[in-house]
């Protein structure tokens, strides 16, 4: 399986040109390839392949001298990355979904480059605290933790003003074992409640932040389009928004670690989160608890490990008694479950319990 290490990249300002530079060809070769074979299409009825896209690399160096700056390998992966685009956008169109025409990629849409092999085949290489990278030279990184297994592909990231390596890798699974199993609801006053009576709190970190995001939207609302006041006011609050995203991934995966460290079998309610968030009375706390992110990290983990994630069908599990299986009609403020038949707990444990049987069954 393959595992994703992510660390800071500190580049000089020499090399932060030259990684500007390199993503600015890579974009501009990525709308050129979707402009071919939009026309090639609409003009011809032929449908451009990867392969006859990569095959013309060799013509574009020569027509354009200032792509013998970008290792060639970063190239082939643009031409790869359009054919995936293209290859996803035909499987929705296909599956009935919306499929979303590839579009071109504006001068904040293009923030990645990617080299698919090490040295010596390839171009990039760890050698102490530097990161050697083609054509860019070695850019200090902050190794803050041990990569295991081996390293197949490195993709430099640009967000927000900062530089970024993500090490693809490929690991072998380490089976662990507790012999214990849990069900997990999710919520919002709670952001997770367990089967056994665990409660993981909702830092609510957007909630926290409003005062300070409402000021910078402010700032931003007030300046120019086009100025440099602007554009700072713009990433200062990107910034923000990052922050809270930071916190927010921080909280998923402590909990999600805590659930595979202690539990084989894991289980969650498949939740139609899209269709909850146009319930305008909660859908800001939905957005701020982070669901969907916690259920990704806990299956993620528990693949590693040896272990097991299940999504359940939702219905009834907060009304249902998990003791008798009758059913008990609860309003939203009603926190607390009284079955006729004597059992009496917490409403969101009880729906735990109802969600773990439902993954036993």
């Amino acid at each position: 399986m393959l595992k994703t290490y992510k660390f800071k990249l500190e580049p000089t300002v020499q090399q932060i040109e030259i990684i500007e530079q390199t993503l600015y060809l890579c974009r501009w070769l990525y709308n050129s390839m979707l402009e071919q074979r939009k026309l090639a299409y609409k003009l011809r009825d032929i449908s451009l392949t990867f392969y006859t896209q990569n095959k013309e690399l060799p013509k574009v160096k020569e027509e354009f001298p200032e792509f013998k700056q970008v290792n060639a390998q970063v190239l082939q992966d643009v031409c790869q990355r359009l054919d995936k685009t293209f290859k996803s956008f035909f499987r929705r169109l296909k599956n009935g979904e919306k499929a979303g025409f590839p579009r071109f990629k504006g001068k904040n849409r293009y923030d990645s480059i990617t080299y698919p092999q090490p040295y010596p085949k390839g171009g990039f290489k760890i050698e102490g605290k530097y990161l050697k990278l083609s054509k860019i030279g070695n850019v200090r990184i902050k190794l803050h933790r041990q990569i295991e297994g081996k390293i197949k592909t490195c993709t430099i990231k640009r967000k927000n003003g900062k530089y970024y390596a993500c090490f693809a890798c490929e690991i072998e699974p380490e089976p662990q074992t507790t012999e214990k199993q849990v069900g997990v609801d999710l919520g919002v006053k709670h952001l997770a409640i367990t089967s056994e009576g665990e409660f993981f709190e909702h830092p609510k970190y957007l909630r926290k932040a409003e005062k300070r995001l409402k000021y910078l939207q402010r700032m931003v609302s007030r300046r120019k389009k086009g100025s440099n006041r602007r554009r700072k006011a713009v990433a200062m609050l990107a910034k923000c928004h990052e922050y809270i995203a930071n916190q927010r991934r921080d909280t998923a995966h402590k909990i999600s670690r805590y659930l595979v460290n202690h539990y084989d079998l894991i289980a969650f309610e498949d939740l139609n989160i899209k269709g909850m968030v146009k319930n305008h009375h909660l859908a800001k706390s939905i957005a701020d608890a982070g669901w969907r992110m916690l259920i990704q990290f806990t299956t993620y983990k528990a693949e590693y490990a040896g272990k097991k994630v299940v999504l359940v069908d939702p219905h009834n599990t907060s009304q249902a008694c998990s003791e008798c299986g009758q059913i008990v009609k609860k309003t939203l403020n009603e926190r607390t479950h009284k079955c006729p038949c004597g059992y009496i707990a917490d409403r969101d444990v009880n729906a735990a319990r109802n969600i773990l049987k439902k993954a036993l069954a």
